[in-house]
Parts: C-alpha cells; structure tokens; sequence
C-alpha cells in the first residue's frame, strides 16, 4: 500500500468516530421517512396479513385440513376466505396510496421548503 491508500483509509475510520454535527439535508432526510414510513409499515403489515387469510381459505380448499378442523363441507368457507384475503390484498395498494397522500399533503409544504433551501445554497 502506497501512503496515499493508507491516509485515505485512515480518513475514513477517522470520519466514522467524529461526532456528526445535523445538517439540513439530515432534516429533509428525517421528514422524507416520516413521510414514507408509516404507509409503508401498512403496506407490509396489512398485505402480508392478507396474504395469510387468503392462504387460509385455499388451503381449506385444496387440502383435508378442513375436515381435521372439523368442517364438513370446507369447498365453502374456503371460498369465502380466499375471496375475503384477495379482496384484503387488491385493498391495500389504494389504502397505501392514501396513506402517502395524506402525509405528503401534512408535510409537503415543509419539504419544499427546506429542499429549496438546500437547493439554492
């Protein structure tokens, strides 16, 4: 290793133990995920709990656990368990979307603002 590699590596650990001052694009950085996070949380709760109920009802329909279960005929609660599921799971994509609207209209203004700022430094 040449004294260059070696000063640009020693910068780099260097860098990582400094204390980190908040700068402005940490602040934009930090509203984008309030924005983000809370529909994307949703997104994945909600869809994989979907998922689940949607596997529930065609399990009850392909298989013999129904009759384990004690359902004598599962063709129909399967059925309508599955169809409960998907509708669930097309559901959450206009819930998500709704979700990001409205927190894009709650902090938007403020967004823009900061980026501006940012921007026209």
């Amino acid at each position: 290793m040449n004294k260059n590699d070696q000063q640009f590596i020693a910068q780099k650990i260097r860098t990582q133990y400094m204390e980190k001052t908040p700068s402005e694009l940490d602040a934009l950085r930090e509203l984008d995920a309030k924005v983000k996070r809370p529909a994307n949380v949703f997104a994945y709760v909600f869809g994989s709990i979907s998922a689940v109920v949607m596997g529930a009802g065609m399990s009850l329909v392909m298989t013999d656990i129904g009759a384990t279960v004690g359902i004598a005929s599962p063709l129909v609660p399967g059925i309508i368990i599955g169809v409960l599921g998907l509708g669930m799971a097309l559901l959450t994509y206009p819930i998500y979307k709704g979700i990001l609207n409205s927190r894009k209209d709650k902090y938007g203004a403020e967004i823009l603002q900061l980026s501006d700022k940012i921007i026209n430094k």
